[in-house]
């Protein structure tokens, strides 16, 4: 019913978004992870900036690189910030808040509180720190909405006002969806319904992986649904494995653990990609279509797959509203903080293997690879049909990064027929992590980190940001490694570039003598 609650909200919504225009911000940086900056991402990547509104963007990271990329880039005395988190306690968002108070405080010499908002649930840390800290406006949402769940909620309607979107269109067209999706509609009419059978009923067939086509400006969706999906069904040995920004490639790359979905526009379809799934379909492929009038309708499709993914965990036979391996990493994380409080040190331990700027950490039986191609080809040979491979990359995302990464993947992908997962750390801690240790055992993971050119001290903590960043890596590694996963780390060195270069035509080697085998 939450549509509902915001259709109410709208005019109020709409006269602060006013207000903070009129007190001259032109831009909003929103500090959140996982289900409180996912939405707000995508929607400013498919809807736009309304002229005259503010430029919301989101800051979802420990990475000392990009959070001196957003302090330099944005003119702090007039950028709003948003202090996003459901809970009130992530670690990640109050330490980014900590950092830019400092530094907003240092250019203007005010206090910082009529610069920053709150979203978060009644009772929080952080609504207690609002109010000590006097903040511009605290937004308290629905305590019993889930964060992956929040989209249609104060979490991501408040940064869609502040951008300008048509609240009232946006809003409209879920209220229709979910009046489509009501349990009196006949099921096979229910749009809901009947895509949470398809997502589940192929996955029981062995097609569980839920590959992504999503046309310009549509692209993003695949951000926020990833995570929808993939904390929600990736637990107890099961779960549906969404597969979002995977190029889309010939017929004969994939095996027969997919099924592709396609958003289109109705006014300006993708022929290439049309094309594309037509040789799919041909090939035996399941694709599912879904038709949109306008980046507007991106409400609609958040309600309609919310409600998807609820019915695929019913018939999965999993409680689609928990996420109990979330907190692995978290517990790991911060034993490895307090080890480095008391000690100065983070534990280290010797490299299986150096080749160039990398070094390989990971399980002693690759130890015995006299090169980085001989060690991947090993890795790589444990991987059989129907797993994926996943890259959990703690590197900052440039253009040049990206492509790279990118690169890799369809490498990865055309040799093994491998599903591939492209995940930034520790965004995807809030994101796909529950997936990788609570789904089923299926994937090959390849963490890389890099070191960091300059640090960033978080205030009042012993340890600085790329510690922390340092931490979540470790912290994770151990938890895939409890869980028995197949995981290896590959440091890059302080040049991600070259690294991730060195890597490419390592995996190349690789891959060939897996193929010769």
């Amino acid at each position: 019913r939450v549509v509902d609650r915001m259709r109410g909200e709208i005019g109020a919504l709409t006269q602060f978004a006013n207000e903070v225009r009129q007190a001259g911000f032109t831009h909003a940086i929103l500090m959140g992870m996982g289900g409180s900056s996912l939405f707000p991402e995508v929607c400013r990547a498919t809807c736009g900036v309304k002229p005259g509104y503010l430029d919301v963007s989101v800051l979802d990271t420990t990475d000392p690189t990009t959070i001196l990329n957003a302090q330099t880039r944005h003119d702090l005395a007039n950028t709003l910030f948003i202090v996003s988190t459901k809970a009130g306690t992530t670690l990640e968002t109050r330490s980014l808040f900590e950092r830019f108070a400092q530094q907003l405080q240092a250019v203007t010499r005010k206090p910082v509180g009529p610069q920053c908002i709150a979203i978060t649930d009644p009772g929080t840390p952080l609504e207690q720190l609002a109010k000590e800290r006097s903040f511009r406006r605290t937004f308290l949402n629905p305590g019993d909405i889930g964060g992956r769940y929040s989209a249609l909620s104060y979490f991501g309607v408040v940064p869609a006002a502040l951008l300008g979107v048509d609240l009232v269109t946006l809003l409209d067209r879920a209220k229709r969806m979910a009046e489509a999706c009501e349990t009196t509609t006949v099921c096979r009419d229910n749009p809901g319904v009947w895509l949470g059978v398809i997502i589940a009923e192929l996955a029981r067939a062995g097609r569980n992986k839920l590959t992504f086509a999503l046309a310009t400006p549509f692209a993003t969706f695949g951000y926020w649904v990833e995570q929808l999906i993939a904390e929600s069904t990736g637990k107890e040995g099961t779960g549906v494995i969404p597969v979002e920004s995977e190029p889309l490639g010939e017929p004969g790359v994939y095996g027969n653990d997919r099924v592709f979905v396609a958003v289109q526009f109705a006014n300006s379809p993708d022929q290439a990609m049309e094309s594309r799934l037509v040789q799919l379909q041909a090939a035996g492929h399941p694709v599912v279509r879904l038709t949109l009038q306008d980046p507007l309708d991106l409400g609609a499709e958040c309600f309609r797959w919310e409600y998807a993914t609820a019915v695929a965990g019913s018939l999965l036979g999993i409680d689609p509203f928990d996420e109990p391996n979330v907190q692995e990493s978290k517990d790991n994380t911060k034993a490895l903080l307090d080890t480095f409080t008391k000690t100065g040190a983070l534990p280290n331990e010797p490299p299986l293997l150096t080749e160039g700027t990398l070094a390989v950490f990971g399980d002693a039986s690759l130890n015995h690879a006299r090169t980085l191609a001989e060690l991947l080809a090993k890795f790589f040979s444990t991987a059989k049909t129907g797993d994926y491979a996943a890259l959990m990359a703690y590197v900052p995302r440039t253009a040049e990064s990206h492509d790279l990464l990118q690169a890799i993947r369809v490498k990865i992908r055309d040799a093994r027929r491998l599903a591939t997962t492209l995940g930034y750390g520790p965004r995807f801690l809030h994101s796909t992590g529950q997936l990788h240790k609570g789904g089923p055992n299926s994937g090959v993971f390849i963490q890389l980190t890099v070191d960091d050119p300059q640090d960033v001290p978080i205030p009042g903590a012993p340890y600085t940001f790329g510690l922390l960043k340092q931490a979540q890596a470790l912290g994770d590694l151990r938890a895939l490694q409890g869980k028995g996963r197949r995981v290896i780390r590959i440091h890059l060195g302080r040049d991600a570039r070259g690294g991730l270069q060195q890597l490419f035509k390592s995996l190349d080697q690789a891959l060939t003598l897996v193929a010769k085998a």
